[in-house]
């Protein structure tokens, strides 16, 4: 199936979405636990989600990059993502999608979210011809996000580890078959139309 240029693959299902971060153990394992963002985890901070799984591995290298060790997939609901995504701008300026360049300073500075496309990942993370979304939340949005929209939250740092082993050691349709199930997310063309550049 093609894919789009830009589009949203997740884990979802009628009433919430998987979102992936990656955390020091000091913190991700606390929010594990408690099933929640607790101390010492900062609400004053801009949190970035992923919902491609692959792309989460990229960034965190396996949970392996200091800092990242501790990989969260985070179940939200689906109406906080959406909200995320009615309140976004692009991370960057893009001529054409804004008006101007002080036009896009004065939306990212007013804006509680923002998105960027970046290349989807395969298995060896490489690059891939498309973009997944990535959601940068500050503000009002990392509030809702910690408060209101997260349903779950857990450790996924072991099946970060052993698809990794299976990839190193060359087995990519075992390791495929642990991936999380991800599928084009339905959003509408409004809910998308000012973040595709």
């Amino acid at each position: 199936m093609e894919q789009p240029h830009r589009g949203i693959r997740a884990l979802h299902t009628e009433s919430t979405i998987t979102v992936y971060q990656a955390y020091s153990p000091e913190i991700g394992l606390p929010a594990a636990r408690e099933g929640r963002f607790v101390s010492p985890w900062k609400r004053d901070r801009m949190t970035w989600i992923k919902p491609s799984f692959l792309w989460m591995m990229y960034r965190c290298g396996w949970g392996r990059k200091e800092g990242q060790e501790t990989v969260l997939a985070v179940e939200i609901t689906r109406d906080g993502f959406e909200w995320a995504l009615r309140h976004a701008c692009l991370s960057s300026f893009v001529r054409g999608a804004h008006p101007d360049l002080a036009a896009w300073q004065r939306e990212l500075r007013r804006a509680p979210a923002r998105v960027q496309w970046d290349p989807e990942r395969d298995l060896r993370l490489n690059p891939l011809p498309y973009r997944s979304l990535q959601l940068g939340l500050s503000g009002e949005a990392v509030r809702r996000y910690a408060d209101d929209w997260t349903v779950t939250v857990r450790d996924v740092t072991p099946l970060a580890h052993e698809i990794h082993a299976l990839v190193s050691g060359g087995d990519l349709d075992s390791a495929a078959r642990l991936l999380p199930q991800e599928r084009p997310y339905a959003a509408s063309d409004d809910l998308l139309a000012h973040l595709r550049p």
